[in-house]
């Protein structure tokens, strides 16, 4: 019964994946849908709005150099009717009376003196201007339109002024066109109607960044908020971008300038209000894509039957105890395509392949983790098999000469990198079939088969002079002590060669350490004669 139970979970498994990989995919495109469809909305507001800021700064341009040329008109008309003490409050009222644009119009002289005035305004007759505009007026001698200031009425205002020069060309004062900002003004005409009723807005600087224009009045004379479409127009483009206003709200802003008034404009809607038309075009792309969805299950459905088939009888026969049985069964299964052919194949090595790990895990057990030498356990094992073949082979025991002391001056950490570079240096200067050994802490061992005592001691004087002249890490150099023995050379017994060899390292410790030492048995003496 456990058989069947396990396939048919393992079939509902497969088909959740796949529903999953399916649900997935289609969740992938809608998002990525959302997201293409959510950038072009940004773009069209950004779009939008530039052609609206520009479309309004070409309005506004055209306005200024209009009012310049009417007060250019009346400068002109002034200048041939200087004698005329009237005549200063005719051409003011006539340019007055020509446009609603301005709220006043006023006359001065070379002396900064208000000569006339329209409407009549009693307490700026016959005295003198004071603001930072008349002075520059007065300066300058140039058509101009000022920054905005409060004016002796105690409005906020700009001016637009042209010189007046007589018949001569000597310089007669200027005539000025005043526009009061917080008053009802030509930019509320100008801009005053916006398309959208969303949070959309827009507003007006002037070149020295206060506000000329904003749906809040209180606004009005205040420094813009400085954000990327105000510095923008700072250094005279036009184009659009990302911006936030005073109130951290994300706007999409589209700004151009005014050249002729050193304004500028900013159009700027928010980008919630952009993209809120995302909704109903992502619910049209989901009703399109539903049928193909449900279609796209079902036929993954059908499919992964079809796949799950050779991969449930793999499973089921894989658990058989019977080696024999199973490999049979599993021959017997139709892997009718590549990945499953794969997995049977897999399957039927699975045994080997678990001898082979069994085998790694083995040889982990038999390895030192700091230096992938042999050690002691691994080290029994290769000296059985060297004395079940029979084969000569030297043995050289080494230990480095003052170790404790770089542990005691350098730490662990760096004593361990010293071990690590005699096995290295060990591993440069074997041959294959040589048996490496770390014994622990600083001890070494090398069993080298089928070389003489001699050889095995100068295999021992050329490591030494090897690790002498390796440098290490922090420490610098460090030396080897060395002794040397040789089975059956010097000792019939393996183990004995072995403790031979640590006799001849005493021996090289104690004989001034840096130095090979071969152990050689004292000479009987030979018997006296009888």
């Amino acid at each position: 019964m456990k058989g069947p139970i396990r396939q048919v979970n393992l079939q509902r498994l497969i088909l959740a994946l796949a529903a999953l990989s399916a649900l997935v995919m289609l969740g992938n495109a809608l998002w990525a849908s959302h997201q293409v469809q959510r950038q072009q909305l940004i773009d069209k507001s950004l779009e939008a709005n530039r052609v609206y800021a520009h479309s309004l700064a070409q309005t506004t341009q055209h306005f200024v150099l209009n009012a310049q040329q009417q007060l250019a008109v009346g400068a002109e008309r002034l200048s041939r009717q200087l004698g005329d003490p009237s005549a200063h409050d005719e051409q003011v009222d006539r340019i007055k009376q020509q446009t609603d644009a301005f709220n006043s119009v006023i006359s001065v002289n070379t002396q900064g003196v208000v000569v006339g005035a329209s409407p009549a305004l009693p307490e700026l007759q016959g005295k003198a201007l004071t603001s930072a505009a008349n002075r520059q007026a007065l300066q300058q001698r140039v058509p101009m339109v000022s920054d905005p200031f409060i004016a002796h009425t105690g409005n906020l205002v700009v001016t637009l002024s042209h010189p007046v020069f007589d018949g001569n060309g000597d310089y007669a004062g200027y005539i000025t066109a005043s526009i009061h900002l917080r008053d009802p003004n030509v930019l509320h005409s100008l801009l005053g109607t916006h398309p959208y009723e969303d949070g959309s807005y827009l507003y007006v600087v002037s070149r020295d960044g206060t506000l000329l224009y904003h749906p809040e009045p209180d606004r009005v004379g205040q420094p813009a908020t400085r954000n990327a479409a105000v510095d923008a127009i700072s250094q005279g483009r036009a184009g659009a971008l990302h911006s936030h206003n005073r109130h951290g709200v994300h706007m999409l802003a589209g700004f151009a300038p005014v050249p002729a008034a050193g304004w500028g404009i900013v159009a700027q809607r928010p980008i919630d209000a952009a993209v809120a038309p995302l909704g109903s075009l992502m619910a049209t792309v989901l009703r399109n894509a539903a049928p193909l969805g449900v279609l796209s299950l079902l036929l993954i459905w059908l499919c992964s039957r079809r796949i799950a088939s050779p991969l449930w009888q793999l499973a089921e026969h894989a658990q058989d105890r019977d080696l024999g049985t199973a490999i049979t069964q599993v021959k017997a299964v139709n892997a009718w395509y590549y990945e499953a052919a794969h997995l049977k194949q897999a399957v039927l090595v699975s045994f080997r392949n678990l001898s082979e790990r069994i085998g790694i895990l083995d040889q982990a057990t038999l390895t030192d983790p700091l230096t992938h030498l042999l050690n002691r356990r691994g080290l029994e094992r290769a000296l059985s098999a060297l004395t079940a073949s029979g084969v000569p082979f030297g043995v050289i025991t080494l230990d480095v000469d003052h170790f404790k002391d770089v542990n005691d001056q350098h730490g662990h950490d760096v004593g361990d990198q010293v071990i690590a570079g005699i096995a290295q240096c060990m591993r440069s200067n074997a041959r294959p079939q040589d048996v490496l050994c770390r014994l622990g802490g600083e001890e070494f061992l090398a069993l080298l088969p089928e070389v003489s005592a001699e050889t095995a001691l100068q295999v021992a004087e050329r490591l030494r002079s090897v690790v002498e002249a390796h440098p290490f890490p922090t420490v610098g150099h460090v030396s080897i002590s060395a002794g040397v023995s040789h089975f059956p050379e010097t000792q019939a017994d393996p183990d004995l060669a072995i403790r031979q060899a640590d006799k001849a390292l005493y021996r090289a410790k104690h004989g001034g350490r840096n130095k090979a030492v071969l152990y050689r048995r004292r000479s009987h003496r030979p018997s006296p004669p009888s």
